[in-house]
């Protein structure tokens, strides 16, 4: 399909437009996904992430989805922060296993200056073993963010969740301007953004296309967008929420595809709730990355030999180390009109 070269980036995406999408023939939304996704992606290629928790539980918010806040008795005990050589320990295990970002997440509601410090320190190991770095620590000021980009930060995680107009009902403790500030703060330090949200907390369809409005008419589209299936922890507030139908979750990869052709979209928590046809479903979508280890901060993931096998079945390939390095590297600067041949 030929097109004028980046085209089909855009940030002036319409709500209406993205329901649309949202509630198109099956068929049709998929074909449109799959020559969005070859135009800017090897469609064989999965980028292969891994999540260490670096400081669990113990977080003063109240979102209601999430086992590590405080305020719900999920069972989740608070842990001091890791030792740097520790995660150094995790990261050695995780690029031996193929993965080529390794990311780093605490529950906090935003690091102190004395676990800063540990953090940099951190990710300067991890950068030195030469695997992509990202972290999610909360919210960060413009100067934490700039230290952090110093460091040696290659990526940042900071979800927005849903829709703002849903966004109330999940969580009071951090405003949703709140996430959009921290988002600009690391967008203007020149650490590529990593940001998505979780579907199947109770929001509708018109929930799911204002969260993919407010990514795609970003400034830049966040380099990872990582789509959530709410995990359901007995505990959380959100415990006994009607499950999600996979198909349902199909179509929001395949619609972030759309809206964001430049952006690795990694199919993230809940799929261990997805059967390998689902998944392989989100991959013809344009799903390009998932995190890969047994463990996603508290909760489970599929193992690594169960996602070996099913990509040999699916005949997806790894991302390359050298090309991992690359990728983060260019991708914050590269601009949104860039397009690869195929």
């Amino acid at each position: 399909m030929d097109s004028i070269e980046g085209a089909d980036i855009r940030h002036d995406w319409q709500q209406g437009e993205i329901e649309g999408l949202l509630g198109r023939s099956f068929s049709d939304l998929m074909f449109h996904a799959q020559l969005i996704h070859r135009r800017y992606f090897d469609p064989n290629e999965i980028q292969v992430c891994t999540l260490q928790s670096v400081k669990t539980g113990g977080c003063p918010e109240d979102c209601k989805y999430c086992p590590q806040s405080i305020r719900h008795d999920s069972g989740v005990a608070a842990q001091a922060l890791m030792s740097v050589e520790a995660v150094l320990a995790a990261a050695r295990r995780a690029r031996a296993a193929g993965a080529t970002r390794f990311c780093m997440g605490a529950a906090w509601r935003r690091p102190k200056e004395r676990d800063l410090l540990r953090v940099i320190e951190m990710v300067q190991a991890v950068k030195a073993l030469g695997l992509q770095t990202c972290a999610t620590l909360g919210m960060l000021t413009a100067e934490q963010a700039r230290r952090l980009r110093t460091a040696g930060l290659d990526y940042y995680n900071h979800n927005i969740d849903t829709s703002p107009e849903f966004y109330p009902q999940l969580i009071t403790t951090r405003t949703y301007r709140d996430r959009l500030e921290t988002l600009a703060h690391v967008r203007a330090a020149g650490i590529n953004v990593c940001c998505g949200g979780i579907i199947g907390m109770g929001e509708s369809l018109a929930d799911r296309a204002g969260m993919l409005l407010t990514l795609a008419n970003l400034p830049q589209h966040p380099q990872s967008v990582p789509i959530n299936q709410l995990i359901q922890v007995p505990g959380t507030p959100l415990h006994g929420a009607r499950a999600v139908d996979p198909i349902e979750v199909v179509r929001m990869i395949a619609a972030s595809r759309i809206v964001m052709p430049r952006s690795w979209i990694r199919l993230s928590a809940g799929r261990c709730e997805m059967s390998d046809e689902t998944q392989a479903l989100c991959f013809l979508a344009g799903a390009n990355s998932i995190f890969y280890g047994e463990r996603l901060l508290t909760t489970a993931n599929p193992d690594e030999e169960h996602d070996r096998v099913l990509f040999r079945k699916l005949g997806l390939r790894f991302q390359a180390q050298a090309q991992a390095q690359g990728d983060a590297r260019v991708s914050g600067a590269a601009g949104d009109g860039a397009t690869r041949s195929t």
